[in-house]
């Protein structure tokens, strides 16, 4: 049986994306950090997302180098933070950013916000970052659909991929939908909704009844959605579980129940209001 780790999202310029990546939001020990990065490539773990405004680029990419698996296996995604933005500016956060991890590229440079005057600058930036191959893809997180809209009048690249919240109670329908129409792949951060659904009854029981964890059926349901998902966790045990995904399937009926849990509540901040 295939494991986790070799399932790919195909993105619109035919780079392949793995479904399942380590996110690293708030490890801030730098320890810590690189001890997590390295237990997640060494159980197969080959996409590491990080950003600017984490402070831990550095030990994301000392993490890289001491794994031991070629750099052109791993997939490796960093974000260009709020007070960073615009043209000029993007391409010089860029530089600081590749600086830090010590790498010759990215494999995909997200805008991390839109920001109100500066966002669609700022993805002009990535634009060229792409054209100049210091990236393999292009992308936003936290984009709307009125904002990918004002972006498309101007991209000569449309964004490969938008990381935005998504869990059972944030399903995103509308979003993900015009994203699959646009041939945007969709990225989820928070997967697990920060840990509020985990004694959830529905969630409980169909974990249950696959022997699985609530984790791992959330997981399994953005998986099954063609969802690209990022859990976060410095615990090896826990990265461990987060990847042992393989060897169930939601029923058609499972996926319907998760879905109805949609609240449309948000475990952060709405992109309209941040």
């Amino acid at each position: 049986m295939p494991t986790i780790f070799e399932h790919m999202v195909l993105l619109s310029n035919g780079v392949q994306m793995p479904q399942l990546g380590l996110g690293t939001y708030k490890m801030t020990d730098p320890e810590e950090t690189v001890t997590a990065v390295e237990k997640a490539v060494s159980q197969g773990y080959r996409a590491i997302d990080t950003a600017s405004i984490y402070q831990n680029e550095k030990e994301v990419g000392d993490a890289v180098r001491n794994c031991g698996v070629p750099r052109e296996d791993l997939f490796i995604t960093s974000k260009v933070w709020n007070d960073e933005q615009g043209y000029d500016e993007t391409l010089r956060a860029f530089e600081r950013s590749l600086t830090a991890l010590d790498m010759s590229y990215l494999d995909l440079y997200l805008t991390h916000w839109p920001v109100s005057g500066s966002y669609i600058d700022t993805y002009r930036a990535i634009e060229r970052l792409y054209d100049e191959k210091l990236i393999r893809a292009t992308g936003v997180s936290n984009h709307h659909e009125s904002h990918l809209m004002e972006l498309f009048t101007v991209a000569n690249i449309r964004p490969m991929v938008n990381q935005v919240e998504l869990h059972p109670m944030l399903t995103q329908e509308p979003l993900r939908q015009f994203c699959s129409d646009h041939q945007i792949a969709v990225t989820s951060w928070s997967p697990l909704a920060r840990g509020t659904l985990l004694d959830d009854p529905v969630l409980s029981a169909i974990a249950e009844s696959h022997g699985k964890t609530v984790a791992q059926v959330m997981i399994r349901w953005h998986l099954q959605h063609n969802l690209i998902v990022i859990p976060k966790s410095v615990t090896e045990s826990r990265i461990k579980e987060n990847s042992e995904v393989s060897d169930f399937q939601l029923s058609e009926t499972e996926m319907t129940l998760i879905d109805a849990m949609n609240k449309d509540q948000r475990t952060g901040t709405d992109p309209d209001t941040f």
